[in-house]
């Protein structure tokens, strides 16, 4: 399958888009799901092919249907949304391969914490003015400061999935 995006401003789609976590806690025998309601972004796609851009989530949106375990994900031990209301995926590149995968290289920032993050996608749909991403990737939560963990119970990584949808703006 060959992939061509078009060139100019493109804006992520909220209500189409996704982003979830999933991270296994009581020692492995439980996962928790959950998924985040707030997403906003935009990017540019270059007439070379590149891309950059950004996906803020606003994290205290996340819903794991527990109401007291999201409270505890909104407080200091993890998100602390008071002082850090956004998470901020921004990509520095994108490329668009022709067999539909894309190559990105970024910087994901958690509670002002920001490191690199490269994240292999794939464009699952693709027209003149609409374009529809998926990509799974890992994070170490304990990098960004995210490390309460009360009897050793939540080891691990944390998958992040999101599909993002966007359309083309100019």
């Amino acid at each position: 399958m060959t992939v061509a995006v078009e060139t100019g401003l493109w804006r992520l789609d909220a209500v189409r888009s996704t982003i979830g976590i999933e991270h296994k806690t009581m020692w492995g025998l439980v996962t928790v799901k959950g998924a985040f309601s707030g997403v906003a972004g935009e990017g540019e796609v270059q007439a070379d092919g590149t891309a950059h851009g950004a996906v803020t989530v606003d994290a205290g949106s996340l819903d794991t249907k527990n109401a007291k375990r999201d409270a505890h994900l909104r407080g200091a031990d993890f998100f602390d949304v008071e002082r850090h209301p956004t998470l901020v995926f921004a990509v520095r590149d994108a490329v668009v391969r022709p067999d539909g995968s894309v190559g990105i290289e970024g910087q994901l920032t958690v509670r002002g914490v920001d490191r690199p993050q490269s994240v292999t996608g794939t464009v699952t749909e693709s027209s003149a003015d609409a374009v529809t991403l998926t990509a799974e990737f890992t994070v170490d939560r304990e990098q960004f400061n995210l490390g309460w963990n009360q009897l050793g119970m939540i080891r691990g990584l944390t998958a992040v999935r999101a599909t993002l949808r966007f359309t083309r703006s100019v």
